[in-house]
């Protein structure tokens, strides 16, 4: 990694950066459109044919589900101390996703008008969890949590099977803590087909959730009008913007945290202090030298890392909200003077003692966030995601008398004159 000013970093980078979520499905569409059609036809059938082709498992129907054998295998399969943090978690989550279900109201319009917003769960959601490079029980944490606080009835989970055919214990033991109703041995385009359609095994749900590598992510745009979903999510990212009292060392474990996820994960740091920027450069290349995951995070950190060395920390601001990054860490003397600022981003870490993996893991705000700069336009996961609202109208014949007239008139500005009698009439 090198130090770049921050007119380099506009002449070289900015760019690029700022337009690093658009993804070229063009190269991938076809096949996983003709996977999703195929699910969509064949069922069961075309789950079982493409989970041996792409995962190298024979499955049958009945295995397609998980059992409550394997569930209770994969509880004895965990230690104590690692369910009791799975539920650690799950209890601080929760805490902060209840905090989130104030959104009915009712008010008066005027006189003899009362209208409102009633808030319903959506009846069931599907969960697609990861297995690529590693397991991600706390995603399925994230995911499910909030869709149960929502008042959800069905929430599956679909997760890529191992070699062995089983799918990894810790996803299961997560989802079923976290209250999730099925689990499903399934991974890939297919299984996010099977959640949108049904088949004969896995019913259909109202809405799919949760992460995926570039296959799912086509797959989940393609069903967009079959069933609702999140966002297209991609690989981590995380921007620092730090000042002179800032601890490089955190910098430097923090942009190595989010970078040994994939490597296509993006780690900046934006500074205004030299030094920091020098001490960071080296115990970043310290602390890769021992670290297992050290050829991802260095991949990521050649790639799509960057140290800037800014003028001033609005400076900095404005270049955070053009990115819009995933986690935002901001380690100044006043982070909150400078988060006041912040319009766009994910989830925002504010001081040295806030690392963004805790919000990763435990700390009860969710880590299924906006990647590559939807967080222009994209909040982080929600309980609001599990919820739609229906709206009400009640009138008396007093309010109805108050509004007759304005109706009327715009009834009769559109040409619309049964619009304007069923008002009349009344």
């Amino acid at each position: 990694m090198k130090i770049l000013t921050d007119r380099q970093f506009e002449e070289k980078l900015l760019r690029k950066v700022v337009n690093r979520g658009i993804f070229d499905f063009d190269s991938v569409f076809p096949d996983v459109e003709g996977i999703v059609r195929d699910v969509a036809t064949d069922g069961d059938d075309a789950v079982i044919r493409y989970t041996k082709k792409f995962d190298a498992v024979n499955l049958t129907r009945d295995r397609i589900k998980v059992g409550e054998r394997e569930i209770e295998e994969s509880f004895s399969r965990l230690t104590q101390s690692e369910v009791e943090a799975l539920k650690g978690a799950i209890k601080n989550i929760q805490r902060f996703h209840k905090a989130q279900l104030k959104l009915s109201f009712s008010l008066k319009i005027t006189t003899g008008v009362k209208a409102g917003r009633a808030v319903r769960p959506l009846s069931s959601v599907g969960i697609y969890a990861p297995a690529g490079r590693a397991p991600y029980p706390s995603s399925v944490l994230m995911c499910a949590v909030p869709a149960k606080v929502a008042g959800v009835k069905r929430i599956l989970v679909c997760s890529p099977p191992t070699r062995n055919g089983d799918v990894d214990p810790k996803t299961i033991v997560a989802a079923k803590l976290a209250g999730a109703t099925d689990l499903f041995r399934v991974g890939g385009p297919q299984a996010i087909a099977a959640m949108a359609y049904g088949t004969q095994t896995i019913q259909r749900v109202d809405k799919i959730v949760g992460p995926g590598n570039v296959f799912v992510t086509a797959a989940k745009i393609l069903v967009r009008t079959k069933v609702a979903i999140d966002f297209p999510a991609g690989p981590s990212e995380i921007l620092v913007l730090a000042d002179e009292t800032a601890n490089p060392k955190s910098i430097a474990l923090d942009l190595i945290a989010q970078t040994e996820h994939d490597p296509y994960a993006v780690g900046i740091l934006m500074t205004t202090s030299k030094g920091i920027a020098e001490a960071a450069i080296a115990i970043i290349d310290m602390e890769l030298k021992s670290l297992p995951r050290r050829s991802i995070a260095k991949a990521a950190l050649v790639k799509r890392g960057a140290i800037i060395l800014v003028k001033s920390l609005d400076r900095a601001i404005d270049y955070a909200n053009l990115i819009a990054p995933e986690h935002l860490e901001i380690m100044t003397r006043d982070p909150w003077r400078i988060f006041n600022q912040v319009r766009n981003a994910g989830a925002v870490f504010l001081g040295k003692y806030s690392p963004s993996t805790l919000g990763d893991y435990c700390a009860g705000t969710n880590h299924v966030l906006p990647t590559g700069g939807y967080a222009r336009m994209y909040s982080g996961l929600s309980v609001n995601d599990f919820l739609k609202t229906i709206e009400f109208l009640q009138c008396t014949r007093q309010g109805l008398v108050r509004l007759r007239k304005t109706a009327v008139t715009l009834a009769t500005m559109e040409g619309l004159e049964g619009h304007a009698k069923s008002i009349v009439s009344r």
